[in-house]
């Protein structure tokens, strides 16, 4: 590790108050590009880039807070301050990884998706489309009975 320290309970409280924060953080700018493409129309390139603007505010207040929060745990002065302080190193050092992951990864991963989606659905609307058209063509020739 970089500061030298092991990682014990208190850092693996940190390391999973650091999984929410950055679920959250991904969760709010998502949730606003599939509002964004859903009621406005608008592609998923720009919802998303939309969505990390405004959404940008938010994401840096919250990991504002925990920074702040969890700055004098990670600095190590107090009585028994060496136990808690995995826990403070781990968030300082994850919530400056988490912002590139959310601000940079998040948006890059939504669009990828996006297109893997559009892929799977073309692909599997031309899977399905041979087998309709058959039916209709065996239909109008008398093959199929009628389902009355």
């Amino acid at each position: 590790m970089i500061f030298h320290q092991e990682l014990n309970l208190y850092s693996f409280v940190g390391i999973i108050m650091l999984i929410g924060i950055v679920k959250k953080n991904a969760i709010m700018m998502i949730d606003f590009a599939l509002e964004s493409e859903r009621n406005e129309g608008k592609s998923p390139e720009e919802s998303i880039y939309q969505g990390a603007l405004i959404r940008f505010r938010p994401i840096m207040m919250t990991t504002a807070a925990a920074l702040m929060g969890t700055l004098p745990i990670a600095l190590g002065v107090g009585a028994g301050a060496e136990s808690r302080r995995g826990l403070g190193l781990a968030v300082v050092g994850g919530l400056l990884f988490s912002q590139v992951v959310t601000l940079y990864i998040t948006p890059v991963y939504y669009i990828y998706l996006d297109r893997l989606q559009k892929t799977y659905t073309n692909w599997k609307e031309r899977r399905k489309g041979p087998r309709v058209r058959l039916t209709r063509e065996f239909d109008e020739i008398g093959v199929l009975e009628s389902r009355d």
